[in-house]
């Protein structure tokens, strides 16, 4: 069990770190449409204006529940409006620890379910129950956006291949943390 939790920890700073370089360096940009700074005030004011009283939340743009907004919605433009009335820091450092405590919490539950499923399997074995668990996974949460909700599809695929990225990197510590068929010929930690 140490090795489960150590895999765990390590892991998910590992799915961290690489959440990091993915979203929190320029190489974020590669996901992300710029609309430039005078339309970017527009668009900031205009959802003050009109979302503000609203608060918090998740806006389809136009409102497709009644008549004239099915048609407005059929018509386009459209749009799905995550709007946070309140703001906060980029980079806000709240969400970075807070992910990194996420991060750590399903390192360890795949650190778990590695130990339960593929105790005696080899390192490659592992890394291939990981890599086909991480495609299956985020496959359907994130290629599903542009397939069921015609969200944009370059921004969804950069965040599935980031996702898949993160969880082979903790699988792969993990994968090697865990004792495997051979474990009483190595040194225990």
């Amino acid at each position: 069990m140490p090795r489960v939790i150590l895999g765990g920890l390590l892991g998910g700073i590992a799915m961290w770190i690489v959440g990091f370089i993915f979203w929190g360096t320029p190489l974020s940009m590669l996901a992300l449409s710029n609309a430039g700074d005078m339309q970017s005030a527009a668009v900031q004011a205009a959802l003050a204006q009109n979302l503000g009283a609203g608060g918090t939340g998740a806006y389809p743009i136009p409102w497709p529940g009644t008549p004239a907004g099915t048609t407005a919605y059929g018509q386009g433009p459209i749009a799905l409006v995550l709007f946070n009335a309140n703001g906060f820091a980029n980079p806000d450092m709240g969400a970075l620890v807070g992910g990194l405590i996420l991060g750590i919490v399903c390192a360890l539950l795949l650190a778990l379910a590695l130990r339960m499923a593929a105790s005696e399997a080899t390192f490659a074995r592992r890394m291939r129950l990981v890599a086909v668990l991480a495609v299956a996974f985020t496959a359907y949460s994130q290629l599903g956006q542009p397939i069921f909700n015609h969200a944009p599809t370059g921004y969804y695929v950069y965040l599935w291949i980031s996702e898949v990225t993160g969880w082979l990197a903790a699988g792969a510590v993990i994968a090697k943390l865990l004792p495997g068929p051979a474990s009483a010929a190595r040194p225990a930690l």
